[in-house]
Order: structure tokens, then C-alpha cells, then sequence
């Protein structure tokens, strides 16, 4: 079965990129168990050549569904309250995906940010291009 990964053309590495750009973070303290993801933004073209349309890639800071970890709360996957992670987590610097209408919305520092309980996060992965 081929994989419908739509490989795309990264100048820098995302993580890198994101992480520059959205810089010192001391300052923002997180409450209880929420979760600051930046979200990822496809880059201007594939790995192939196919160009993206920069109306496209705007709906991804609206209608993106992956995005980096930056920080997380101090009880965010500690097991309270009616959850029981056992084990699961996630920390900063690991790609995650959620619903669309999940989390708040926000631009630190020009990224577009969306703030999430721990239950919002639905899942890791290895690379943000394996969901369009």
C-alpha cells in the first residue's frame, strides 16, 4: 500500500523554525493541565514542486490539525480527576494533532497558538506532513 504522505519542501526544519521565531517564552506561565501547541504551517511548496497557494496555506492556521508542543502545565497527563493516562504524555518539542474546533487561539510573537486541555490532544506523530 503506497502512503499518502504529501512530502513537502522544508528550507529548515519545522521544529527549528517554529522554535526560533516564537523565541523566549519565560515569561508565559501555564495553568493546571493546558498544553501550548504551535501550529505547523506548510511550507510554500512540496518536495516535488507543486507550490502552495498562500490562501492555502493561511487556512492552516485556522484549519491546521498538527502542531509543535512549546510548553505544557505543571498537572497536564498527571492522572487527576476523572483521566487516567498511564503513561501517556507529551512533552515540548513533539508533533501532536487535534480537532479542528479544539483548543483557544492565539499569536505569540507572530505563531499562530491554540492553548488545549490534555483530553484535546489526540495523538503524536513522527512528522507534521504525514496529515493534510
Amino acid at each position: 500500500m503506497k502512503s499518502a504522505v504529501l512530502k513537502m519542501d522544508h528550507k529548515i526544519d519545522p521544529k527549528k523554525e517554529i522554535m526560533e521565531k516564537i523565541g523566549d517564552l519565560s515569561g508565559i506561565e501555564l495553568m493546571h493541565n493546558n498544553i501550548l501547541v504551535a501550529t505547523y504551517v506548510r511550507p510554500e511548496k512540496t518536495a516535488s514542486g507543486i507550490i502552495m497557494t498562500d490562501k492555502f496555506r493561511k487556512e492552516d492556521e485556522y484549519q491546521g490539525k498538527v502542531g509543535l508542543v512549546i510548553k505544557k502545565g505543571p498537572l497536564a497527563f498527571k492522572d487527576d480527576g476523572p483521566y487516567k493516562w498511564h503513561g501517556q504524555n507529551v512533552e515540548p518539542g513533539e508533533w501532536v494533532w487535534y480537532r479542528i474546533s479544539d483548543g483557544w487561539q492565539m499569536t505569540i510573537n507572530g505563531v499562530h497558538c491554540r492553548v488545549f486541555e490534555e483530553a484535546h490532544i489526540r495523538g503524536k506523530l513522527a512528522s507534521p506532513d504525514l496529515i493534510l
